[in-house]
């Protein structure tokens, strides 16, 4: 080999080395699947590089996609669908507390905050007895977890904004009122891509008129209420919080009950047990009123 083809050799090794060093250093800008801090400010998006023609490609639409390119065809990740938006019932009011009472489904809605061990241990309850839920997350909790969003979507569950801190909503001014429901808004919007399928006030059963309108005016059609409580978080034990459901749950009821607590964990298998003796299926809030 002369001198000359023992630098060429070098420089091409040197490139590689540097390829290799660049995918590595793209792959680790992936964000951790560790918490955000609450409150952080955001911080600005840095520069991204120049598209390649594999990035233009991935961008398009499935229909226009090149045929010659089947997904899955270079090894790439398939992209998560995105969820769906708020729907408009017509023929029910603006704010529904309970789905029609002439069938056998029940929605069980969960106000989205505290321990996430305690929020996936409810959900896989839930699917190993085939039930759907709906959870209404609190825009905060998705900024230290914001995997659940996802979590909870991929179970085939129903997701919605329960306002961004949990805060006595009716209470606020209509400017801190409105803050509080975008801010959740845009929150599910950016993990999920939408705005989430249901709005329900914080720290009140029915949302004042002008926080029913505040919703509307962010794309809600309808607010969520319920007319079953199941107290669970007074912490009065999981046999309390089964007989709270049970006692007054029918066909149509929409049931209030909250991830974070150990009792609504431990009352959660003989409730669904329960509403498959009585022939009650647990269906998220969507097909409940759809």
């Amino acid at each position: 080999m002369t001198t000359s083809d023992r630098r060429s050799a070098l420089r091409a090794g040197a490139g590689l080395v540097a390829g290799g060093a660049f995918a590595a250093a793209c792959s680790s800008s992936r964000p951790s699947s560790g918490t955000v801090a609450q409150h952080a400010p955001t911080s600005p998006a840095s520069p991204s590089p120049a598209p390649t023609s594999a990035d233009r490609t991935s961008s398009l639409p499935a229909s226009a996609a090149p045929a010659s390119s089947p997904a899955g065809a270079t090894g790439a990740p398939a992209r998560k669908p995105v969820a769906p938006e708020p729907r408009a019932f017509p023929g029910h009011p603006v704010q529904i507390t309970h789905g029609p009472r002439d069938r056998s489904r029940v929605a069980l809605t969960f106000h989205g905050q505290g321990e996430p061990s305690a929020a996936r241990a409810l959900l896989a309850e839930a699917e190993r007895h085939g039930a759907r839920v709906t959870v209404l997350a609190v825009g905060t909790w998705l900024d230290e977890h914001p995997g659940l969003a996802r979590r909870v979507l991929d179970g085939g569950h129903d997701l919605g904004n329960h306002t961004q801190r949990h805060l006595d909503i009716n209470a606020m001014s209509e400017a801190d009122a409105a803050a509080e429901i975008t801010g959740c808004a845009e929150r599910l919007r950016k993990l999920t891509g939408s705005i989430g399928t249901w709005f329900r006030p914080s720290r009140a059963t029915r949302a004042s008129p002008l926080v029913e309108g505040l919703a509307r005016r962010a794309g809600y059609p309808h607010v969520l209420s319920y007319d079953v409580d199941s107290l669970d978080f007074t912490s009065p034990g999981a046999p309390a919080v089964a007989r709270n459901i049970l006692d007054e749950i029918r066909g149509g009821s929409v049931v209030s009950l909250h991830f974070g607590y150990a009792d609504t964990v431990a009352a959660l298998p003989a409730v669904l047990d329960e509403l498959d003796h009585r022939g009650l299926r647990a269906v998220t809030t969507t097909e409940l009123i759809g």
